[in-house]
């Protein structure tokens, strides 16, 4: 850390030096543009950042199959306008994963190919995109994949349990979203006056998409097991499902509206209900599994896993709450 006095010129400006270091480091001499951010009682300095777009190229002579997908995401996620692919030859193989890889991100699309080079850009104006938004879409296309997971296992439809299993692939494009905007939000300034919020509440939103990621994984889950079933769960223990179901959604969707809400008061309430209510739907679940002991015992295995699922899907629930309420206290 480094040290300097605020000075006045001209009777009403105040000016202070940067340090020498630090400006040749970043390319900083006399007429360079810098740019400045207030951030409550901090201001901070950068420099004027002149490129248009990130670009980012990646070796993939040795990527193959999800390593190669995992690669392509990753260069999605740090923030990179224009990735560019290369090996001495890429081969059908690999075009059909950096195909497939590019598919499942928002904005990206397949620029220029050739024998030893793929170029993809990401179309869309980054200025534009809202975490907030990304992350309230998530909540209601995870909270429907689980309603209709459940619908699907009640009426033993495979269909239903098809689409859940799809719509997971919806909500993963949206969380590589709000990772590229967190991150780029970690990295400059600038992307963080772009979102209109601090960074603290932008970490609040990607860890709460994070478990709103987890709870669609559970959903298509519950899709896979119904899939697996030759007829639905017995009455009785359908309705204890369903039930259980309804709890978890209800935490879920208190802890969202908790950490959505501009009022700390309000945000608090709710955050402390959802929590709450796990402490009953650990005892709902666990009677289940007492029901379970007089099913079939291939069925009932299957059954026992979706209790696990729809306990942990409130249990992420609980863990957005927590951030809620991390959220409403006040600031040091």
């Amino acid at each position: 850390m480094e040290t300097r006095k605020v000075q006045v010129t001209g009777g009403s400006t105040y000016t202070v030096s940067l340090p020498k270091t630090w400006a040749t480091d970043n390319g900083i001499e006399a007429g360079s543009v810098v740019e400045f951010y207030p951030e409550s009682d901090s201001l901070l300095l950068t420099p004027k950042d002149e490129r248009d777009q990130l670009e980012g190229t990646l070796d993939i002579r040795d990527l193959r199959d999800e390593e190669l997908n995992r690669a392509v995401m990753t260069m999605y996620v740090s923030g990179f306008d224009i990735i560019t692919l290369e090996s001495s030859r890429i081969t059908t193989e690999q075009r059909r994963t950096i195909s497939s890889a590019t598919q499942g991100l928002v904005g990206l699309e397949v620029l220029e190919e050739t024998g030893n080079k793929v170029v993809i850009q990401d179309l869309l104006d980054s200025s534009e995109l809202s975490i907030h938004n990304a992350v309230t879409r998530m909540r209601l296309i995870a909270l429907s994949m689980l309603d209709d997971a459940i619908t699907a296992l009640a009426e033993n439809d495979e269909d239903i349990a098809r689409d859940v299993i799809t719509r997971d692939e919806d909500v993963d494009r949206l969380w590589y979203v709000v990772s590229r905007i967190f991150r780029a939000a970690l990295r400059t300034a600038k992307a963080t006056e772009e979102l209109g919020m601090s960074r603290e509440v932008c970490f609040d939103y990607h860890s709460s998409a994070r478990q709103l990621e987890r709870i669609a994984d559970h959903a298509a889950k519950i899709g896979r097991l119904t899939l697996q079933m030759s007829s639905a769960p017995p009455e009785e223990v359908m309705d204890s499902l369903e039930e259980l179901h309804d709890d978890a959604t209800d935490v879920i969707a208190t802890a969202m509206d908790a950490l959505f809400s501009a009022d700390s008061d309000e945000a608090t309430k709710l955050a402390n209900e959802a929590r709450q209510a796990i402490l009953e739907i650990d005892e709902h679940a666990r009677s289940i599994d007492k029901l379970l002991r007089e099913q079939d015992p291939q069925q009932a295995q299957s059954l026992g896993l979706v209790v696990d699922s729809l306990s942990r899907c409130a249990d992420y629930g609980g863990n957005i709450a927590e951030t809620a309420l991390q959220k409403a206290a006040p600031r040091p």
